[in-house]
């Protein structure tokens, strides 16, 4: 994907360790359009129980932002630097950032983010059911039900929970 110097494109930017909400609220203090998935999860204390609210990419925010505003945004506290993929800053695509959002706002879903760096691809799956529906993906392993769908846009994949009859192999 050509990046012009002043189209707004989604970047991923590398974080401190837990500054992923920190560097989320910051970036739209100074006005940009930014974004850190969160999912709720129970935590059990000794004395009780929580729901908190975790970063899904852990050190990574999502920012909406042109190629000149690059050091503006190298600026804030907390962030690290910008993804690289490729040797170039890793660009996610509208359509890949909407269904992510449209998958967490299911509350009956949970999705589980493993680095996937050093685990080849098998299998090319489509989806047949569900939110997915069209979308293809590789296994990288599968079970009873999950199956591991690569985000190849930042070399990740989400872990979604699938029932067998939801996916076909093509």
């Amino acid at each position: 994907m050509a990046e012009q110097e002043n189209e707004k494109l989604w970047h991923v930017i590398y974080t401190k360790s837990k500054w992923e909400k920190k560097v989320d609220s910051l970036l739209m203090q100074r006005g940009f359009e930014s974004w850190c998935p969160v999912q709720k999860k129970e935590r059990q204390w000794s004395d009780r129980k929580k729901i908190i609210e975790e970063p899904l990419f852990r050190s990574y925010v999502f920012v909406k932002a042109a190629k000149v505003e690059r050091n503006q945004i190298l600026s804030v506290n907390g962030v690290v630097n910008f993804l690289y993929f490729e040797k170039k800053p890793a660009i996610i695509r509208d359509k890949e950032i909407q269904t992510i959002k449209k998958y967490l706002g299911e509350s009956y879903q949970s999705i589980q983010v493993v680095d996937m760096t050093n685990i080849p691809p098998q299998t090319r799956v489509a989806i047949n059911n569900g939110l997915f529906m069209g979308q293809k993906g590789e296994v990288i392993k599968s079970g009873k039900k999950n199956v591991f769908v690569r985000l190849e846009s930042i070399n990740m994949m989400m872990i979604v929970e699938f029932k067998v009859e939801e996916i076909s192999v093509i």
